[in-house]
């Protein structure tokens, strides 16, 4: 039977909840300094009030090398009530050093499908998903290693394979890698960012594929694309798309968090969801945070 990974083990997909599909409740990069998401309590403390706004399960997209906390999170899912699902994957090579990414030339899919599998380190938590990433308009050498790494863990476990599109771009040519070249069935590809860059004819032509839209932004409160999201979902589901499309907040500074006066989780449910009703219904907005997730996260494990 199908099964949703979470840090808990294994649930039916149904018992998901309304589900934010991307964001962080731990992240750091060398990249950007001084914007860790390391703090334990203020992960609770966010984890609590998205509960409080109905929220019943989180997507954590952080990957290898980025501040999991993989052994903090069981705790937080069984003391909050809310499930919380973990990613194995790589980001950009820009967010890594150089030996940390030598050390893992070789060997990439064998860390995914450990992590999927066995469990994060010593932590025994295991990954729900696969998180990777492409560049802006293109798909350089580090990106086609990853994406290639993900599709061999795909292979051997099922896994869905998650997408940071930068700024939204590079949609298209992620299908044709992942999808075209390497196999991967496009139901269990999930693209992030396509707020970022609201181009309807470039996602009409995704969602066809059968791949899901992740629109996941609203809690950085920076992109001035945002407020074009409930159009480019109505667009979506006037074609018939409405069951690719999946929500989050992709909270990934401190500052973002609700607690730390920013939108947060919570604004995905407080505002993000009333807003996108009024473009969609409010039918269509519960099933795209409960259903489809559902379906998208979903898998018979192997």
């Amino acid at each position: 039977m199908s099964a949703v990974r979470t840090v808990l083990g294994d649930v039916p997909p149904g018992r998901l909840g309304v589900c934010d599909a991307h964001d962080h409740l731990f992240f750091g990069s060398p990249r950007l300094p001084g914007q860790e998401l390391v703090s334990v309590p203020a992960a609770r403390a966010e984890l609590t009030a998205f509960r409080e706004q109905g929220g019943g399960a989180v997507v954590q997209w952080t990957p290898y090398g980025l501040g999991r906390h993989a052994a903090d999170l069981p705790p937080l899912s069984r003391e909050t009530g809310v499930h919380v699902v973990a990613a194995t994957g790589l980001h950009q090579d820009v967010h890594y050093t150089e030996g940390a990414l030598a050390a893992l030339r070789g060997r990439l899919a064998d860390v995914f499908v450990a992590e999927l599998t066995d469990g994060i380190g010593a932590s025994g938590v295991r990954a729900g998903l696969v998180k990777v990433a492409g560049g802006f308009h293109a798909l350089d050498p580090h990106a086609r290693w990853t994406m290639a790494a993900a599709a061999e863990a795909h292979q051997a476990t099922g896994a869905p394979v998650a997408v940071h599109l930068e700024l939204g771009t590079g949609a298209l040519d992620v299908l044709d890698v992942l999808c075209g070249e390497l196999g991967v069935p496009p139901h269990r590809v999930i693209l992030g960012h396509l707020n970022r860059s609201p181009d309807l004819v470039v996602h009409r032509q995704a969602a066809a594929s059968g791949c899901y839209l992740a629109f996941d932004g609203p809690s950085r409160a920076n992109h001035a694309t945002d407020w074009r999201m409930p159009d480019a979902v109505r667009a979506l589901a006037e074609a018939g798309h409405g069951d690719r499309i999946l929500l989050g907040g992709d909270t990934t500074t401190a500052a973002a968090r609700s607690v730390g006066s920013g939108p947060g989780m919570p604004y995905l449910l407080r505002r993000v969801g009333p807003r996108l009703a009024l473009a969609v219904g409010d039918d269509l907005v519960r099933r795209i945070l409960t259903v489809n997730p559902a379906r998208a996260f979903a898998v018979d494990w192997r």
